[in-house]
């Protein structure tokens, strides 16, 4: 038998136990998925378009709302980068249209196509390259993803042709990615995107017309936040309805601040394109909560209330977090839990992009051409010529 001290030992273990046992198992049990009704889509020469009522997984929410996060941390970062000086030359931030990328990127097949204009640090991570090598092409060293000789502009990985700086060039370009699916017959499709700034390129629409002409499996996506530069868009079209602007070329709107509508409407999209029935196009309403780039502060023609009443009733991460709350996919705590790990993450990456070295100067002719004709690289001085190295492979080459 045991001694009254014995016993008493026990008893006290036990009610200690019991104290703690929240702490390591719960009894909460989450909800495997969830099902929401989105806004209406607006439809263009379309009978029938996505479905407004969309179900997510408990897997695929914390999924999204990382990505997410992840996109709304690396952009703060690149800011803080640009305000210290490390950051040169253009910048343009993403946050506020974390929701079109991420739901875009969610529908994508894993050899679908995309290519930008030049808000894309969010576009390169979501295509495989890691918080460091983002910010490092950021400032310019050589962990970032292009070795730092793209810069905010100009980054690439497998299936991402790049973010392009001049004004709705890529659009064509994309149709161009989009043909040679066709024409290899691989049944992927090549997301072409644009701002509302670049939807009054003639281009744009000379390539409407190529695509349909062909049934090229290309989704032309107007990314519209509402302001191209600092001129807003009413001011700049005579037309505010992007989804219906290719005419002939069927269309769909979006609301570009909820995640599983971007989701749905390009999960339509793909499926209309590789049906064979050519391209379509989908404008996704969104906003940004920057100027245009860093040396737009973005308040001279909009006003701060403007850009505070999207925070607090439109935002893409809240919207989602409390979505994902309401119906108990997941905890408050399990989604602070994911805030700390990639505040970890990408505070870690800017530290590496702020120490890490640039590439020496024999490096800046390496990988101009994938198949150089020619040995030698036109220097300052003609007279004398850099070599051409090869680094690495070229990431879009087959």
């Amino acid at each position: 038998m045991m001694s009254p001290t014995a016993r008493l030992v026990v008893r006290r273990l036990n009610q200690r136990n019991q104290a703690l046992a929240p702490f390591f198992t719960s009894t909460k049990s989450f909800a495997t998925e969830a099902s929401f009704e989105t806004r209406p889509f607006k439809l263009h020469k379309l009978e029938e378009g996505p479905k407004t009522s969309v179900t997510v997984t408990r897997d695929e929410a914390l999924k999204y709302y990382k990505q997410m996060l992840t996109i709304r941390r690396i952009e703060t970062a690149s800011g803080n980068l640009y305000k210290e000086k490390i950051i040169r030359g253009f910048c343009h931030l993403y946050s506020g249209q974390e929701a079109c990328a991420v739901g875009m990127k969610a529908a994508m097949k894993p050899a679908d196509a995309i290519i930008s204009a030049y808000r894309i640090h969010g576009w390169t991570y979501l295509m495989g390259v890691p918080p460091l090598g983002v910010l490092a092409e950021l400032t310019g060293r050589k962990s970032g993803c292009a070795r730092g000789k793209g810069g905010s502009m100009h980054m690439y990985a497998p299936h991402f042709f790049g973010g392009n700086g001049i004004v709705g060039a890529q659009v064509p370009l994309g149709v161009g990615v989009a043909f040679a699916s066709k024409y290899r017959g691989d049944d992927n499709v090549c997301f072409a995107l644009y701002g509302d700034g670049a939807a009054n390129q003639g281009q744009i629409f000379e390539v409407y017309n190529m695509a349909k002409l062909w049934n090229v499996p290309c989704i032309f996506v107007c990314e519209n936040n509402g302001y191209g530069m600092g001129t807003s868009a009413e001011r700049a079209a005579a037309s505010t309805t992007y989804y219906t602007r290719g005419d002939y070329v069927p269309g769909i709107w979006v609301d570009g601040m909820d995640i599983l509508a971007v989701r749905e409407a390009s999960r339509f999209a793909i499926e209309y394109c590789t049906s064979g029935k050519g391209p379509l196009v989908m404008e996704t309403a969104t906003y940004r909560y920057s100027g245009h780039s860093m040396s737009d502060p973005g308040t001279s023609y909009r006003t701060r209330d403007e850009i505070q009443e999207v925070r607090q009733n439109r935002d893409p991460i809240a919207s989602f977090k409390e979505k994902i709350i309401s119906t108990d996919l997941a905890s408050a705590d399990e989604l602070k839990a994911i805030d700390a790990e990639v505040k970890k993450e990408v505070d870690e990456a800017t530290r590496k992009a702020k120490s890490d070295s640039e590439i020496p100067m024999e490096e800046l002719p390496a990988d101009i051409y994938a198949a150089p004709l020619e040995e030698e690289v036109r220097n300052v001085a003609p007279w004398e010529p850099l070599r051409h190295k090869r680094i690495g492979s070229a990431v879009n080459l087959n």
